[in-house]
């Protein structure tokens, strides 16, 4: 009947729950509710949406009549997920790709698991209407790119974040790199530090290269510093290989050190503690990337955003853009990161003095 609610979980059945309630969540009328319950016309599919987001949240079923056929499935191929960044990216780029109706099937490389080239087998020979890859082989500058050609080649749309080449015709999203590094290096030098260190993944990664090119550039022109081949330390991007770059940094005086990512500032903590130093009140440590429950580490780290939210946008748009025909273009759409300032970072030796 109308205004009839859809199943709930048995927990929720205690009748407090009405229309009233879903119309207060999704900011609309009861009327709209019912309309959308039952599958009637007359509702924008963005006043739709929201009603089945406020049921979603709710712990509603959905209405059987409001579950929209999927328009195809789209590959979402991604690093291992012991990164909290790139879990985050997932459920970002899900959450676009269903909201545009269609499904999301979501591919790990794990160490020893199936390789990238697999996981577009399987996803080309289950009909999948695009991919979107995550810091993949396109990052990787080492990697041969005719993979990707190959696709853009049968006509398959992708989509490639975190990394870029010049050989691909296809579109990249990217956060601004050598922005990051540059931000970071301004904020230590502007709470006195001078040694400033960089510890990063491999070299052979678009994004660690980027941000060599931005901390050379921050270092040059901040603090006249030109000769910095022993202040740039690589690593792994773990807290093992944070550890270990950092480690090696402060062997060579820094007091302030700018990591690759978050997992790696963490690792740079750890290695300041060990060696008997306090963070930031004798180094300070910036992080990359604002990775979810980094806020509340011991201390916050300050660190440099990575704009999930718009970089996931921006690819699901993109990729529906070529699904729905628009050709691919060798283009890369670059996002600018925000330094986010807690408390891994302090005062350095030039204001102490």
């Amino acid at each position: 009947m109308d205004g009839e609610l859809p199943r709930v979980p048995r927990s929720r059945l205690d009748g407090s729950v009405r229309l009233s309630d879903i119309a207060t969540q999704a900011g609309v009328s009861e009327a709209t509710v019912s309309r959308v319950l039952n599958g009637r016309p007359g509702v924008s599919a963005a006043t739709r949406q929201a009603v089945l987001a406020a049921l979603d949240m709710m712990g509603y079923e959905r209405p059987q009549r409001s579950r929209q056929r999927s328009n195809g499935l789209v590959g979402l191929v991604t690093p291992e997920l012991d990164n909290p960044i790139f879990p985050a990216f997932a459920q970002a780029i899900e959450k676009a790709l269903t909201q545009h109706g269609y499904t999301p099937v979501l591919c790990t490389q794990l160490p020893g698991g199936a390789p990238e080239d697999e996981f577009t087998e399987l996803l080309m020979d289950r009909g999948a209407s695009g991919i979107v890859f995550v810091s993949g082989l396109h990052a990787d500058t080492t990697a041969d790119v005719e993979r990707y050609t190959r696709l853009v080649g049968r006509g398959l749309p992708i989509v490639l974040l975190d990394g870029y080449s010049d050989r691909i015709d296809a579109p990249f999203i990217s956060p601004d790199d050598r922005a990051a590094a540059r931000l970071a290096v301004q904020h230590l030098v502007d709470l006195g530090h001078e040694r400033i260190g960089l510890a990063l993944g491999p070299r052979r990664f678009v994004p660690v290269i980027r941000k060599i090119e931005g901390y050379r550039q921050a270092m040059a022109q901040l603090l006249g510093a030109t000769e910095v081949d022993e202040l740039i330390s690589h690593s792994l991007f773990s807290v093992e290989g944070g550890q270990a770059a950092a480690t090696r940094l402060l062997e060579r005086g820094c007091t302030g050190v700018v990591c690759a990512s978050d997992l790696m500032a963490l690792g740079a903590i750890r290695a300041c503690r060990d060696r008997g130093f306090s963070v930031p009140a004798d180094v300070s440590v910036v992080g990359f990337d604002d990775s979810p429950l980094i806020a509340f580490t011991d201390p916050p780290l300050t660190t440099v955003r990575k704009p999930i939210g718009a970089m996931a946008s921006a690819a699901v748009a993109t990729l529906i853009e070529e699904i729905n025909g628009t050709r691919s273009r060798h283009v890369e759409l670059i996002f600018q990161p925000e330094l986010v300032v807690r408390r891994s970072t302090g005062s350095g030796p030039l204001v102490n003095r």
